[in-house]
């Protein structure tokens, strides 16, 4: 079956890409429309005008692509063309195996597939324009280098992190940027010369709200006298972002509404429509026996989407009726979450090996080696083994791939490697694969035959125009557009070309490969792949394969029926920040709500962590103090904590040998006691998170008030501040190098980090008040 996949939703000017599924590469495709809103461009019958491919360049304020309504504000710009809403591949293919659809208008766009298998439906509800208009200024003098700056890139996610793509324009003594994003911070370089070593930083502010979140409640009502029929009804409980400061405010709480689509995989156009003409508000209410008719499938996927002033990641349930779709029998329905993280990826600690020098400083680092500390592992207290790349390059960090079916051959054979995945699995430890599929090397011979002009391997890579270029290298052999495309200065990685379906094919085949043999994807440049291929893999792996993203910024869309879990970089920003002293310890409280006002709505999805193989050590940074405490916050945090390899050891290089002989071991039992009092406390794994209540009232009465920060781990989210609960732990975190003495409010028994004691003295305390010695951090009961 090459159906497209789920019903997707983006919003006005925000190109969304559309693809066969499980391609055939010698298959042929046609794209056309089927129905469109009736102020686009686009009409029925259209298909993709080849002479606009690909996406369009984003958050450029120059395109007239909508107005706050979402109604073109020029119906002769270039974004109102029917040849700009919808894009053709960037192939040299003569059919359009995929497309990218950039809506004019808000409404619903029908797209019909024409693929070897028959004809396939696709929507795409599109929402009204998020972007605002801002500017970004930055001083001239900021921008000062050795040499005389004659131009500047802004570089930033929003223009998909490529230099030499939007430039800066002088403005007396500053250079400016106009560009058009969604509300929110959004960090920015400006690049002189485009020398990225010289970039001056900082964080474009556009007022408005975050993104609602839902979730969904599945239950069947059976008949009565009002209605004789047995109903599954489906309830979305949709919260607005909350309000974190003045930039960015939180929604109206009644203002948020909730859109069903149900899946067009698994029901004919006129089932799909009837099913959904029955939601009523944030309740979709629908006959067990319409779930269970000629034009419906065995299981029907039904997707809510949060919508205020803003869309929202949506939320999917499959619901399987039993044989008998009369039964009022709950048990006769099964209702479950497709993409359900696995049960042994509920709150792992992830333990990331850089793997070329785990084994220390005299030893080799190979699969045999980290083999032989797999002991290690198991006595620090690890569940996941997260291994930087293990396939064939010529680098050392592995992320340029020239071979993705091979092991590097100075890290073992495949057989020594899955030797080392067997022995983690003895040891209770699963094996997360680092998979990089944005690029290869350019050393790959994939990329040479295409250079080289090979006809089956044309389509293989993108390619730009040589403008773009800042690598330097002499393209002068290539002709206009035809210079390799990538990110960044990394003029070694060429990016691979999803709108070919010989690479969508090539690489699912490498997925099924490596996820026979392990447990899990770290996935490298998520954000370079496109949200349809990642729904495809979701789909397409074992149910007990963990997919974790880098994603950078912090994005929910890739929870959207993609990834389980996240990087979270809100935390890991506020964690630098407190460590530095910018922010106070409380600020974690702000990370968290801004982790919310993003759009995620469940705080296991995130990856806690303080540093990894891309970032300087927290220690060499911040001081030992100060790792300790933020490693306990990632730990004692819903989620997903991780400790790179050296963390615990006292490294203070980013990617050197870990120090074996030399380390830390009152660091590394730190992280351990961390490790077992989070697998030993559900709460502590489980819980909601609550900063008011007992957590505001901790007072500091000896130390850094502003580097004590507390928090309550609780069994649910309680309705009033304050309300007590049995059992619930109280977290206090003290980031300073000087132990904290603080007041309690209520009576502790016990501090669960360590021997269970309450270290200090109670004596002169307030009534119903305990004092407690807080070193790095506390845990109370």
């Amino acid at each position: 079956m090459y159906e497209p996949g789920p019903p997707r939703t983006t919003s006005v000017g925000e190109s969304v890409e559309l693809a066969p599924r499980a391609p055939d590469p010698e298959g042929t495709y046609r794209w056309r429309v089927r129905d469109a809103p009736a102020e686009s461009a686009l009409s029925a019958g259209d298909g993709p005008d080849r002479t606009a491919s690909g996406p369009p360049s984003p958050a450029v304020a120059s395109g007239a692509d909508g107005a706050m309504d979402g109604v073109g504000a020029d119906a002769s710009a270039d974004a109102t063309a029917a040849s700009a809403v919808l894009r053709a591949s960037e192939t040299s293919r003569e059919d359009d195996p995929v497309v990218h659809l950039v809506p004019d208008v808000p409404g619903t766009y029908v797209l019909a597939l024409d693929a070897p298998d028959g004809g396939h439906r696709q929507r795409v509800l599109a929402f009204p324009d998020e972007r605002r208009e801002a500017e970004i200024r930055v001083p001239a003098a900021d921008l000062a280098v050795d040499e005389d700056v004659d131009r500047v890139s802004l570089l930033w996610a929003h223009g998909e992190n490529r230099l030499a793509r939007h430039r800066p324009e002088r403005d007396g003594d500053e250079w400016v940027a106009s560009v058009r994003v969604p509300p929110g911070r959004h960090g920015y370089g400006f690049v002189p010369n485009d020398d990225r070593s010289a970039a001056s930083h900082g964080v474009c502010e556009v007022p408005g709200p975050g993104r609602p979140r839902v979730s969904l409640d599945a239950t069947v009502v059976e008949a009565d006298e009002t209605d004789a029929a047995d109903r599954l009804r489906l309830t979305a409980a949709a919260e607005p972002a909350p309000a974190i400061d003045g930039v960015e405010r939180g929604g109206d709480p009644d203002a948020i509404d909730v859109t069903f689509l149900v899946d067009d995989r698994d029901a004919d156009p006129e089932t799909v429509a009837a099913i959904e003409s029955l939601a009523d508000g944030r309740t979709l209410s629908v006959p067990l026996e319409d779930l269970r008719g000629d034009g419906v499938a065995d299981a029907v996927r039904v997707h809510a989407v949060p919508r205020g002033e803003r869309y929202g990641a949506a939320e999917t349930v499959r619901i399987e009726p039993g044989p008998d779709a009369g039964g009022a029998d709950a048990e006769a329905v099964a209702v479950d979450d497709p993409h359900a993280t696995p049960e042994w990826a509920a709150s792992p600690t992830i333990y990331e090996v850089f793997v070329r020098s785990f084994a220390g400083d005299t030893l080799p680092t190979t699969f045999r080696e980290i083999e032989r500390r797999v002991e290690y592992l198991d006595y620090l207290g690890v569940d996941a083994l997260w291994l930087t790349p293990v396939l064939a390059s010529p680098t050392d960090h592995g992320y340029h791939v020239t071979d993705y079916y091979d092991t590097a051959s100075d890290l073992g054979s495949r057989e020594s490697f899955e030797s080392l995945v067997d022995a983690c699995h003895e040891a209770g430890i699963r094996v997360v694969f680092d998979l990089v599929i944005n690029h290869t090397s350019r050393d790959h011979p994939a990329f040479q035959l295409h250079s080289a002009g090979v006809d089956a391997y044309a389509d293989h890579y993108r390619r730009t125009d040589g403008a773009a270029d800042v690598t330097g290298i002499d393209w002068a052999e290539l002709g206009d557009g035809d210079m390799p495309d990538y990110y960044f200065e990394w003029g070694r990685i060429p990016n691979l070309n999803y709108d070919s379906p010989a690479v969508r094919a090539w690489l699912l085949d490498v997925i099924d490969e490596w996820a026979a043999v392990v447990d899990g994807f770290r996935a490298d440049v998520a954000w370079g792949v496109p949200h349809g291929f990642w729904k495809e893999v979701a789909d397409r792996v074992p149910e007990d394969v963990l997919l974790l993203d880098e994603t950078l910024p912090h994005d929910p869309f890739y929870g959207e029926g993609e990834f389980h879990r996240h990087y979270d970089t809100s935390l890991y920003e506020t964690l630098r920040a407190i460590g530095a002293g910018d922010e106070p310890a409380d600020a974690v409280e702000t990370a968290l709500a801004r982790g919310e006002w993003l759009g995620f709505g469940d705080g296991r999805s995130q990856m806690r962590y303080v540093e990894n193989h891309d970032e300087d050590r927290y220690l060499a940074e911040y001081g030992r103090d100060a790792l300790r405490a933020a490693a306990a916050v990632t730990f004692t945090l819903p989620g997903a904590p991780m400790i790179y390899a050296g963390q615990e050891r006292g490294n203070e290089t980013y990617r050197g040998p870990v120090r074996w002989h030399d380390g830390d071991n009152d660091l590394t039992g730190f992280h351990r006691e961390l490790a077992a009092l989070r697998e030993a406390e559900p709460l502590l794994r489980d819980g909601a998170v609550e900063f008011g209540g007992r957590a505001a009232d901790v007072r500091v009465i000896e130390g850094d008030a502003e580097r004590v920060t507390a928090y309550e781990r609780t069994a649910t989210e309680r309705a009033e501040a304050g309300d007590p609960e049995e059992d619930a732990l109280l977290v206090v975190v003290n980031f300073a190098a000087e132990p904290a003495t603080v007041a309690v409010p209520d009576s502790v028994d016990a501090d669960l980090f360590g021997d269970g004691s309450l270290r200090g003295a109670t004596e002169g305390a307030d009534d119903g008040e305990t004092r407690v010695a807080v070193d790095a951090v506390a845990v109370l009961r």
